[in-house]
């Protein structure tokens, strides 16, 4: 198998030695379990990287003698090359932010630029102030510099110096970085309101259950007035059976008479 062309990635990509492109004339060998094998020397260790079918790697170039291992370089890279995405995923790039300022700039504005800048801080990145001096406010440099005191020291809570003010042809500029433990503080504080915020929608999107109907509950009972209307109904029906009971008894009586007048 051709020891050059097995497992090489393009040159410009190399950061071991694999292989032929190694140069010591002996090396420490580390076989493909871990295992120690020794000093061997590096013709000997290309042979036992053909027999195991693997590629011969230089892991530690600058020991002496240097250190070898026996592994598939492929599959190292891929997964060296998977952990690196996993680490990247988890890191935030630090942006340079740039506040713009003039002389002229009232102290009201000067507190929104100073509350923005906060919001960049907070978020992790660095702000730099630019202070820009036109014609003869050149003369007034010392009025820019007051001004950025003054921001640095609104913002000492949270910020640290990295670049003190500094005069750059017609520019003062200021460079302030996030200080690491407040960040630290500030992001958890962030997480916690997050969780807290999806446990409240969780809570209140919740159904709404209406309690059940006991037994007893006066659920189908008649209202007053419908109790009245039916106590005036059933005395109306009362009445009625009445009157049909005294006509029965009417009907009664006449009958009697007339076989009285048979008899006769």
């Amino acid at each position: 198998m051709d020891k050059t062309r097995r497992g090489s990635p393009p040159r410009g990509r190399d950061r071991y030695r694999i292989n032929h492109r190694i140069r010591a004339r002996e090396v420490r060998l580390i076989g493909p379990e871990g295992d120690q094998v020794g000093i061997v020397p590096i013709q000997e260790a290309l042979k036992l990287a053909d027999h195991h079918n693997l590629d011969l790697v230089e892991v530690a170039p600058n020991a002496t003698p240097p250190v070898c291992r026996l592994m598939d370089y492929g599959k190292f890279r891929y997964e060296q090359s998977k952990k690196e995405r996993e680490a990247r995923k988890h890191q935030k790039q630090v942006e340079l932010k740039e506040v713009r300022l003039r002389p002229k700039t009232d102290t009201h504005d000067l507190q929104v630029k100073a509350k923005q800048a906060r919001k960049f801080l907070l978020s992790g990145d660095k702000v730099k102030f630019t202070l820009r001096f036109r014609g003869r406010e050149m003369a007034h440099t010392n009025i820019g510099r007051e001004m950025l005191d003054q921001i640095a020291e609104s913002l000492r809570d949270i910020a640290v110096i990295e670049q003190k003010p500094t005069l750059e042809s017609r520019a003062f500029s200021l460079v302030l970085a996030p200080n690491a433990k407040t960040l630290k503080s500030a992001q958890q504080e962030k997480r916690e309101k997050i969780r807290q915020d999806k446990q409240e929608s969780k809570g209140s999107a919740a159904p709404r259950t209406e309690p059940e109907a006991k037994p007893g509950d006066d659920d189908h009972a008649p209202d007053e007035e419908e109790l009245d209307e039916g106590d005036e109904i059933d005395d109306d029906e009362g009445d009625e059976d009445e009157d049909d009971e005294d006509e029965d008894e009417d009907d009664e009586d006449d009958e009697d008479e007339d076989e009285d007048d048979d008899k006769k």
